[in-house]
């Protein structure tokens, strides 16, 4: 087991992002484990979650994100910055590069930037707008001398039961495009933040981690859906990738959505993604913390409707 917790009560962790559905798990997840997390709010936010990550133990410190100096200050004697934030290049870049910055400046040591995805490093850059956000501002993160970690965890899988349209409940399918035998890696958010979490805490972690609760084709999936619901699922070829990539075309043309974090057509771009293959995440680092019992899939899919 890694030495990533050898006093994990005297370790702080600044979370931005922390009322969120990732950040406020990965928030639980350190608690948990001893240590302290400051989580920073947006001054004047009125997320009604806050108040849960107070009652937690969280310290909750409000800050403009545009002040600098006061940033920096927020951060003074973090021993982590994991950042957990949602949305296009004003979050993901800008808000991030100032995140950056003030890390620096506090001399806060680490750096996890909110990846939490594909291997987008594999994909030719322009073929998906959110990656190409996140290569960019990893970019200049590696321009630092802040050691950064990178958590890459596929698709989470808890999707597969509601916004990704694989998994057909109602027709007893798992419908794809290209190659029913492309492995894709599925990890759901709550053993991504657990992994998260003790990344955290873990000051030898390398530039990236990788991670995949469960590496399944199309044909796995419909084996795993068949276990969880007991009855007998089969697999649907709508197309080919060149199909799909119309589709998404498409879509963009007639529903751009250009400040919609996920429109439709970016769901779509992201499984285009994976069903490449090109993505796959390799190697795996599942068993660097093995305290997880990861979640498989079957598991996830029982919630399916």
């Amino acid at each position: 087991m890694y030495p990533y917790s050898e006093k994990a009560e005297n370790k702080l962790i600044i979370i931005a992002g922390a009322s969120g559905h990732l950040g406020s798990r990965i928030t639980h997840h350190l608690i948990q484990k001893g240590a302290k997390v400051r989580a920073l709010i947006r001054k004047g936010s009125k997320n009604p979650s806050i108040a849960a990550l107070r009652n937690s133990g969280a310290e909750i410190v409000e800050v403009d994100f545009n002040n600098h100096l006061r940033l920096a200050a927020a951060l003074a004697g973090g021993a982590c910055m994991v950042s957990a934030v949602s949305g296009l290049r004003e979050v993901i870049v800008d808000l991030q590069i100032r995140l950056l910055n003030a890390s620096v400046e506090a001399n806060v040591p680490r750096f996890i930037p909110s990846d939490f995805c594909i291997d987008y490093t594999k994909l030719r850059p322009g073929t998906n707008r959110n990656l190409d956000l996140r290569r960019e501002f990893n970019e200049r993160l590696d321009r630092t001398n802040i050691r950064a970690t990178s958590i890459l965890n596929g698709m989470f899988a808890d999707l597969l039961t509601g916004e990704a349209p694989l998994v057909q409940f109602g027709l007893n399918k798992v419908i794809y495009w290209g190659n029913a035998d492309t492995e894709m890696d599925f990890t759901t958010m709550e053993d991504t933040a657990l992994f998260t979490a003790i990344a955290a805490l873990d000051a030898t972690t390398p530039r990236y981690l990788r991670v995949a609760g469960e590496v399944a084709n199309v044909r796995d999936l419909a084996k795993a859906a068949s276990l969880a619901k007991g009855e007998e699922f089969g697999i649907f070829r709508i197309g080919g990738l060149g199909l799909l990539a119309f589709m998404i075309k498409s879509a963009r043309t007639l529903f751009p959505q250009k400040k919609e974090v996920f429109p439709a057509w970016q769901g779509m771009q992201y499984l285009y993604d994976m069903l490449t293959g090109l993505p796959k995440l390799h190697p795996l680092d599942n068993h660097r913390y093995p305290e997880i019992n990861w979640t498989p899939l079957r598991e996830v899919l029982r919630k399916g409707k």
